[in-house]
Protein backbone atom coordinates (compact mmCIF):
# COMPACT_ATOMS: atom_id res chain seq x y z
CA UNK A 1 0.00 0.00 0.00
CA UNK A 2 1.44 3.39 -0.90
CA UNK A 3 1.42 6.50 1.31
CA UNK A 4 -1.40 8.12 -0.62
CA UNK A 5 -3.68 5.09 -0.11
CA UNK A 6 -2.92 5.02 3.62
CA UNK A 7 -3.67 8.75 3.92
CA UNK A 8 -6.99 8.31 2.11
CA UNK A 9 -7.93 5.37 4.34
CA UNK A 10 -7.10 7.35 7.49
CA UNK A 11 -9.08 10.36 6.24
CA UNK A 12 -12.07 8.10 5.56
CA UNK A 13 -11.98 6.55 9.05
CA UNK A 14 -11.58 9.95 10.74
CA UNK A 15 -14.45 11.33 8.65
CA UNK A 16 -16.71 8.40 9.58
CA UNK A 17 -15.93 8.90 13.27
CA UNK A 18 -16.61 12.62 12.93
CA UNK A 19 -19.99 12.04 11.27
CA UNK A 20 -20.94 9.53 13.97
CA UNK A 21 -19.98 11.97 16.70
CA UNK A 22 -21.86 14.81 15.01
CA UNK A 23 -25.05 12.74 14.74
CA UNK A 24 -25.00 11.18 18.18
CA UNK A 25 -23.03 13.38 20.58
CA UNK A 26 -25.13 15.37 23.07
CA UNK A 27 -25.26 19.13 22.60
CA UNK A 28 -26.61 21.36 25.36
CA UNK A 29 -29.50 19.72 27.17
CA UNK A 30 -30.38 17.14 24.51
CA UNK A 31 -29.44 13.50 24.77
CA UNK A 32 -27.98 11.40 22.04
CA UNK A 33 -29.70 8.12 21.23
CA UNK A 34 -26.86 6.24 22.94
CA UNK A 35 -26.96 8.44 26.05
CA UNK A 36 -30.73 8.10 26.31
CA UNK A 37 -30.40 4.40 27.12
CA UNK A 38 -27.90 5.24 29.89
CA UNK A 39 -30.18 7.76 31.61
CA UNK A 40 -30.93 6.78 35.18
CA UNK A 41 -34.23 7.56 36.91
CA UNK A 42 -35.67 9.48 33.96
CA UNK A 43 -39.44 9.36 34.03
CA UNK A 44 -41.12 7.43 31.22
CA UNK A 45 -42.70 9.95 28.84
CA UNK A 46 -40.73 12.96 30.06
CA UNK A 47 -39.33 15.38 27.43
CA UNK A 48 -36.00 14.34 25.94
CA UNK A 49 -34.79 17.80 24.90
CA UNK A 50 -35.47 21.36 25.94
CA UNK A 51 -37.28 23.22 23.15
CA UNK A 52 -37.34 26.99 22.79
CA UNK A 53 -40.66 27.91 21.15
CA UNK A 54 -40.56 30.92 18.81
CA UNK A 55 -42.59 33.97 19.87
CA UNK A 56 -44.55 33.82 16.63
CA UNK A 57 -45.28 31.12 14.10
CA UNK A 58 -46.23 31.51 10.46
CA UNK A 59 -49.87 30.85 9.57
CA UNK A 60 -49.03 27.44 8.13
CA UNK A 61 -46.99 26.52 11.21
CA UNK A 62 -49.90 27.54 13.47
CA UNK A 63 -52.11 25.11 11.58
CA UNK A 64 -49.33 22.53 11.78
CA UNK A 65 -49.04 23.04 15.54
CA UNK A 66 -52.69 22.07 15.97
CA UNK A 67 -52.17 19.05 13.71
CA UNK A 68 -49.01 18.06 15.56
CA UNK A 69 -50.78 18.27 18.92
CA UNK A 70 -53.59 16.04 17.65
CA UNK A 71 -51.61 13.53 15.61
CA UNK A 72 -47.98 13.50 16.73
CA UNK A 73 -47.48 14.81 20.27
CA UNK A 74 -48.66 11.58 21.89
CA UNK A 75 -45.38 9.99 20.76
CA UNK A 76 -43.09 12.90 19.80
CA UNK A 77 -43.96 15.05 22.83
CA UNK A 78 -45.09 18.59 23.37
CA UNK A 79 -43.32 20.95 20.95
CA UNK A 80 -41.61 17.91 19.36
CA UNK A 81 -39.34 17.49 22.42
CA UNK A 82 -39.66 13.68 22.33
CA UNK A 83 -40.89 11.42 25.13
CA UNK A 84 -38.49 9.20 27.08
CA UNK A 85 -39.19 5.58 26.22
CA UNK A 86 -42.00 6.48 23.79
CA UNK A 87 -40.81 8.53 20.80
CA UNK A 88 -37.87 10.64 19.62
CA UNK A 89 -37.61 14.42 19.57
CA UNK A 90 -38.05 16.00 16.15
CA UNK A 91 -36.23 19.09 17.39
CA UNK A 92 -32.93 17.29 17.03
CA UNK A 93 -30.16 17.59 14.47
CA UNK A 94 -30.91 14.06 13.23
CA UNK A 95 -34.04 15.55 11.65
CA UNK A 96 -32.42 18.64 10.16
CA UNK A 97 -33.47 19.30 6.55
CA UNK A 98 -30.14 18.15 5.08
CA UNK A 99 -30.58 14.70 6.65
CA UNK A 100 -34.38 14.26 6.64
CA UNK A 101 -35.94 16.37 3.90
CA UNK A 102 -39.57 17.46 4.20
CA UNK A 103 -40.61 14.53 2.00
CA UNK A 104 -39.27 12.14 4.68
CA UNK A 105 -41.93 13.43 7.09
CA UNK A 106 -44.64 12.78 4.51
CA UNK A 107 -43.39 9.27 3.79
CA UNK A 108 -43.09 8.52 7.51
CA UNK A 109 -46.66 9.63 8.20
CA UNK A 110 -48.10 7.78 5.20
CA UNK A 111 -46.05 4.58 5.32
CA UNK A 112 -44.56 4.38 8.80
CA UNK A 113 -40.83 4.10 9.45
CA UNK A 114 -38.60 1.20 10.38
CA UNK A 115 -36.55 2.14 13.48
CA UNK A 116 -33.05 3.25 12.49
CA UNK A 117 -31.82 6.18 14.61
CA UNK A 118 -33.49 5.44 17.94
CA UNK A 119 -34.56 2.44 20.00
CA UNK A 120 -38.29 3.19 20.18
CA UNK A 121 -39.37 0.55 17.71
CA UNK A 122 -40.99 1.11 14.35
CA UNK A 123 -43.32 4.05 13.75
CA UNK A 124 -46.66 2.94 12.32
CA UNK A 125 -48.40 4.93 9.56
CA UNK A 126 -50.58 7.76 10.88
CA UNK A 127 -54.20 6.93 10.08
CA UNK A 128 -56.21 9.64 8.34
CA UNK A 129 -53.36 12.12 7.88
CA UNK A 130 -53.44 14.08 4.62
CA UNK A 131 -50.60 15.51 2.57
CA UNK A 132 -51.76 19.02 3.57
CA UNK A 133 -51.72 17.99 7.26
CA UNK A 134 -48.14 16.76 6.98
CA UNK A 135 -46.99 19.84 5.06
CA UNK A 136 -48.36 22.10 7.83
CA UNK A 137 -46.94 19.88 10.58
CA UNK A 138 -43.56 19.89 8.84
CA UNK A 139 -43.67 23.71 8.66
CA UNK A 140 -44.29 23.77 12.43
CA UNK A 141 -41.43 21.34 13.14
CA UNK A 142 -39.04 23.26 10.87
CA UNK A 143 -39.86 26.56 12.63
CA UNK A 144 -39.22 24.90 16.01
CA UNK A 145 -35.95 23.51 14.68
CA UNK A 146 -34.79 26.91 13.39
CA UNK A 147 -35.68 28.53 16.74
CA UNK A 148 -33.37 25.94 18.34
CA UNK A 149 -30.42 26.38 15.98
CA UNK A 150 -31.21 23.47 13.68
CA UNK A 151 -31.16 24.60 10.08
Amino acid sequence: MNTKSVAIAIAFVVGAIGVGWWLFAPVGSEQSPAAASDAVAVAQGSPMVEVQVPETLSGQAQIGQRGFEGLCAQCHGENAAGRQGIGPPLVHRIYEPSHHADAAFLLAAQNGVRAHHWDFGNMPPVEGVTRADVMAITAYVRELQRANGIN
